[in-house]
């Protein structure tokens, strides 16, 4: 599978898309100010307890407090306050814990107005992100993560992921971290360590242990509450967690970005660093690369199945759970075997194109879909068996179960982060109120274009809805070829599907917004 990262930043956000084999897969947002990103680390400060919770609301500088539940406080919990503790006094001087002495594990079944008090500062991480109208939600279980390994202190064991199969390599992994990690630390092996080299491995570590180095010296230098560790940024994340051969393309639009992509490649894989690109171009990235049209035909409540011929998904949103129900777009009838096998075929491109929903709308909770019938147990199967191939895909932790008596898959899938919502529907201009006529818009363009070119002497580039697009270079005397006669400059039209109708912005060859109009 051909995947490639598509990276563009305007306007203090950074968007990133992940196409496989050209279509979008998932889509990132990241606000250049977001300072609550899960996996940051923070020092924060108790603000109550919420006993019949079994838990704490802990003030980490964000306007709602974030959750701390019991559960999340982890076996070694006292031991992170001891290191806390002594690291702000000054009485740790190093960020080493091979002689610190671990503390006594907490009871799992305990309480945590036995453990916590009111004004405690707790060494916490960003497990969930700020949802609707919920703060963060946190753990002071620390764990670092790298390219190939996950470094967890206070914990002295090494574990490997379930998914590497070898016997020898688990061994060759095991006996190899063993010998570098230092005491104090526990080690997860990540999948992508196998196969790699000593070096690679080595410096992965070397990289972690900075990190938790950096981390004390914030830690004795900072107030209460603030960040002590902040993760990396979205587009390094993503290649640090699905970077893999099958990426062909990173294309990114900012250079500094790009540089920083390129260093963090030279790392992990040098010999790859010159797929990473910088575009530069007057046509927006997420434009040329068609995701912007993708985005309005992949979100709302009615989405089309690929090569089905008609048949569509319904997605409904509820406060409990989602639910999506395949239609087939009354294209099949019961009864006959060619009909039953067609049914399972839809409702295997279905099951694709749910995946790629889950992933690309970032939906969690509780989601329960409603195939076409079935009456064949081997097709039930095949359809379950075929789904979960599918959503082998999807790193957010997930699980799904057979198919119920009624024909029903439902699923359980982890969200860390608020749940995309796009909307794909605009205001009918001519619903309520008066609006500017289109003509005069027009009208309104040119003037500004006239104005605009008596102080620029470079391009200009008009930014449009596609409709208007399509009004103004229609014909060989069209509205764009009488603004060349008439100004005799050239101006150029880019048509953006993410645009309202009468919405338009003009742009000197510097990508610099000179003038613009928003219905």
């Amino acid at each position: 599978m051909k995947k490639e990262l598509i990276v563009s930043h305007e306007d203090d956000l950074t968007k990133i898309a992940l196409l496989e084999d050209g279509r979008l897969c998932e889509l990132h947002e990241e606000e250049d100010k977001n300072d609550f990103v899960v996996g940051d680390l923070f020092i924060g400060k108790v603000k109550k307890l919420a006993p019949n919770l079994n838990a704490a609301f802990v003030n980490i500088g964000y306007d709602k407090d974030a959750f701390l539940h019991y559960q999340d406080l982890g076996p070694q919990y006292l031991t992170y306050r001891k290191f806390l503790k002594d690291s702000v006094s000054k009485k740790q001087t190093s960020s080493g814990l091979k002689n610190f002495e671990i503390q006594p594990e907490i009871d799992k079944n305990g309480t945590v107005d036995k453990i916590i008090a009111k004004d405690d500062i707790v060494l916490l991480q960003i497990t969930k992100e700020p949802i609707s109208t919920k703060g963060p939600r946190i753990s002071t279980q620390i764990s670092l993560t790298g390219r190939f390994l996950v470094l967890i202190p206070f914990d002295n064991k090494v574990s490997i992921s379930k998914k590497i199969s070898s016997s020898e390599e688990k061994v060759r992994l095991r006996t190899l971290i063993d010998s570098i990690k230092p005491e104090g630390f526990g080690v997860i092996i990540r999948t992508v360590a196998e196969g790699k080299k000593v070096a690679d491995l080595h410096n992965d570590m070397n990289q972690l242990i900075q990190k938790w180095e950096n981390t004390f010296k914030n830690i004795q230098k900072n107030k209460v509450p603030s960040k002590v560790l902040s993760e990396d940024d979205k587009a390094s994340s993503i290649l640090r967690d699905n970077f893999n051969q099958d990426f062909v393309n990173i294309i990114c639009d900012d250079e500094q970005m790009v540089e920083e992509m390129k260093n963090y490649l030279e790392v992990i894989a040098p010999e790859r660093k010159n797929i990473v690109q910088f575009y530069d171009s007057h046509i927006p990235l997420l434009e040329y690369y068609n995701v912007e049209k993708q985005l309005k035909q992949s979100f709302g409540k009615h989405v089309n199945i690929p090569s089905s011929k008609g048949a569509y998904l319904v997605i409904e949103h509820t406060e409990a759970l989602h639910v999506i129900d395949v239609n087939s777009g009354n294209n099949i009838t019961t009864g006959n075997t060619a009909n039953k096998e067609h049914a399972l075929n839809v409702n295997k491109m279905a099951a694709t194109e749910i995946a790629r929903q889950l992933r690309l709308r970032d939906m969690g909770g509780i989601i329960v879909v409603d195939f076409i019938d079935m009456t064949n147990p081997e097709h039930r199967k095949d359809l379950y068996e075929h789904f979960r191939t599918e959503m082998s895909r999807d790193k957010a932790r997930h699980k799904i179960l057979p198919p119920s008596k009624f024909g029903l898959i439902q699923i359980t899938r982890q969200r860390n982060r608020p749940e995309k919502q796009i909307d794909t529907k605009e205001e009918n201009p001519n619903k309520d109120g008066e609006i500017v006529a289109p003509i005069v818009i027009v009208e309104r363009m040119g003037e500004t274009i006239r104005t605009i070119m008596q102080k620029e002497k470079g391009k200009l580039f008009l930014h449009v809805h596609p409709f208007v697009e399509a009004y103004l270079t229609k014909g060989i005397k069209s509205i764009q070829m009488k603004w060349f006669l008439k100004y005799k400059k050239w101006v150029t039209i880019i048509p953006r599907d993410s645009f309202k109708y009468l919405e338009y912005k003009i742009y000197n060859s510097n990508k610099e917004e000179l003038s613009g109009y928003s219905n």
